[in-house]
């Protein structure tokens, strides 16, 4: 590396190669913290930091911490060098302007215990091939093809909700989210060939989401290898896991050409450069990862949207109005989606105010400088993407809930580009976009035009596990 390479304004006097090649990490980090700010660190408890906080609950612990230190500080962890940040100069450092000097963080390490190698932990070379190979079944054309299969299992969900209508008894309206994203799912992945296997990957998906948040959130569990209860039902769950997919996976290799869903074109595709397609292990862990950030992000996300609806009268009386004079009556068609320009804005606004991925980690190859800080090597930054939704320095009325404020009229052309950033950014900007954008517009019309909704209270707490989820259950009406 050259001194025109990404440590040049760190080692300014540099002449060659050889200068900075040889300079040692110390002086490395003598220069770069010569020219920035040590990260203002959290001191904890004398024994364990600030690890009880972070255990019970880590997005409190940022929202508590960010009035002391700012936007960036360190936190006082037993495991781990990790800076937490809610600024988006930071978001937009580690997301796109110096993305090659990050990996991700090591609570993606937790999430491999059951993804593997899918495009949401792998890193490098492989993810960039994976990328290659699975964009394809992400086409907006191709998208626009699931449009009848997302508007069918909606249609039976509220369908199955007509019995609700004015009844008084109330649905689980998590349970009744995550079963229809699920179902949505399952149909776009494995197409009209949904048996009952879909249920027993349904149940241990759930189960296995369960134990990852509680590991992410504990650090201090018994590491896997460890023969508790816990660990060996997780395996257990991930064995029965494993076994379906593999099948499904076989008896695509036995029928080739018999299918046209999102398993296909997975299947079929090959690398451009190289001309391989992906292994079964491959392609086990790209199912889980679809099948996993295809429904937990939605369920978790139309749960939020629908309690800020029956949270404000007037923004539900307009969307309701939007859904009946648009779709009337009748079915909806796949031209509707564009005339939905409210319900839209209530999306966009939900994903600010509670955006499922509410922290994106990476991790430091080598020292750098963020936001004027000194971020040395091995170092985990963890961006809060809640935080940065609500800053005040870019969002007026930050925790007001109001969809006009992406009206294109009152969207501000120079606001920071990563002021809002649910997805993600950068070359790793979630590669299913828009398909959660056309489930969740489907999913919140087909309510609106049939029933009232109403959430059976107005205070939520939250609970950030895997996603920005609701602690509890909601009880809903219609």
């Amino acid at each position: 590396m050259s001194c025109e390479g990404k440590l040049k304004f760190l080692l300014p006097n540099c002449q060659s190669n050889a200068d900075l090649n040889s300079a040692s990490p110390t002086l490395k980090l003598q220069r770069m913290e010569s020219i920035a700010t040590p990260i203002p660190k959290s001191k904890g408890h004398w024994l364990i930091g600030d690890m009880r906080a972070l255990v019970a609950n880590p997005l409190n612990y940022i929202i508590a911490q960010r009035p002391k230190f700012g936007d960036m500080f360190q936190a006082d962890t037993l495991m781990h060098k990790v800076v937490f940040a809610a600024h988006p100069d930071v978001a937009k450092h580690l997301l796109l302007d110096n993305h090659k000097n990050y990996y991700k963080s090591f609570d993606y390490e937790i999430l491999k215990l059951v993804l593997g190698e899918g495009l949401i932990g792998s890193d490098g070379e492989f993810w960039r091939k994976q990328r290659r190979l699975a964009q394809p079944a992400f086409h907006k054309k191709r998208i626009e093809g699931m449009f009848t299969a997302m508007l069918e299992e909606s249609e039976k969900m509220v369908a199955r909700w007509e019995s609700y209508k004015g009844s008084g008894k109330s649905l689980e309206l998590n349970t009744e989210m995550t079963a229809v994203t699920v179902n949505i799912v399952a149909k776009t992945l494995f197409g009209t060939h949904v048996d009952t296997s879909m249920e027993a990957i349904g149940k241990s998906i759930a189960l296995l989401n369960g134990y990852i948040s509680a590991r992410i959130n504990n650090p201090l569990m018994p590491p896997p290898w460890v023969p508790t209860a816990r660990n060996l039902q997780f395996k257990r769950d991930r064995k029965t896991l494993d076994d379906i997919i593999y099948k499904i996976i076989a008896d695509r290799r036995q029928h080739p050409g018999e299918h046209d869903d999102l398993l296909a074109m997975l299947m079929s595709a090959t690398d451009e450069e190289g001309g391989e397609g992906m292994t079964d292990l491959q392609l086990r862990d790209e199912i889980l990862t679809l099948f996993l950030a295809g429904h937990e992000t939605s369920a978790t996300s139309l749960t939020w949207m629908l309690i800020l609806l029956s949270q404000n009268p007037e923004a539900l009386a307009r969307a309701k109005k939007e859904a009946t004079n648009v779709l009337g009556q009748g079915r909806m068609q796949m031209e509707d989606l564009g005339k939905l320009s409210y319900i839209r804005r209530v999306i966009d606004e939900g994903l600010r105010l509670y955006p499922p991925a509410w922290i994106v980690g990476r991790k430091a190859l080598e020292d750098d400088v963020i936001h004027g800080f000194a971020v040395p090597k091995g170092y985990n930054v963890i961006v809060s993407t809640y935080l940065i939704h609500r800053h005040p320095d870019f969002w007026e009325n930050p925790d007001k809930f109001d969809p006009d404020r992406f009206l294109p009229e009152r969207v501000n052309p120079e606001q920071h580009k990563y002021a809002y950033f649910p997805f993600g950014g950068g070359p790793r900007m979630c590669i299913g976009n828009s398909f959660a954008l056309m489930e969740m517009t489907i999913l919140l019309a087909l309510i609106l035009q049939k029933f009232d909704p109403r959430a059976g209270k107005q205070t939520w707490e939250m609970n950030p596990m895997v996603t920005l989820r609701i602690k509890g259950d909601v009880p809903f009406f219609v």
